[in-house]
């Protein structure tokens, strides 16, 4: 069974930290819990995707508004685990925040990612919607 929800207890932040290292390579699990819980403090929310008992994907984004966009999703942080990529898992939390960002009213949903990163580049580029969200 799959299911997606927002990481909020010490366990359910430390379960995230696998998935996470893989894309911030420089973070140490020492710290994690105590740096999810400073950034939670400014609107942070990290949420994960759990399939056979396990964290597949994790997400790290924020609700903004701005003069630019108005009220926006931003993805600070979207990585799956390198185990089982390709298996949809990365896409169906893409998927929940775009919903997410419907919900809330946003009438964007930004991201950035890294010149060097090909493979997510073109995962965005099939993922983003045509329309406006």
């Amino acid at each position: 069974m799959e299911t997606i929800r927002l990481a909020r207890s010490e366990a359910e932040i430390r379960g995230c930290f696998p998935v996470m290292r893989q894309l911030r390579t420089h973070l140490r699990e020492t710290d994690f819990v105590d740096t999810i819980r400073r950034q939670q403090t400014g609107g942070y929310l990290l949420a994960y995707l759990e399939s056979d008992g396990s964290v597949r994907a994790v997400a790290g984004y924020r609700f903004i508004d701005n003069l630019y966009s108005g009220r926006l999703l931003y993805v600070d942080d979207l990585s799956t685990d390198e185990a089982v990529r390709s298996r949809g898992h990365g896409g169906r939390l893409f998927d929940w925040l775009v919903e997410r960002a419907r919900e809330e009213g946003c009438n964007t949903l930004e991201l950035d990612s890294g010149v060097q990163r090909f493979d997510a580049h073109r995962f965005y580029l099939t993922k983003l919607p045509a329309e406006t969200i």
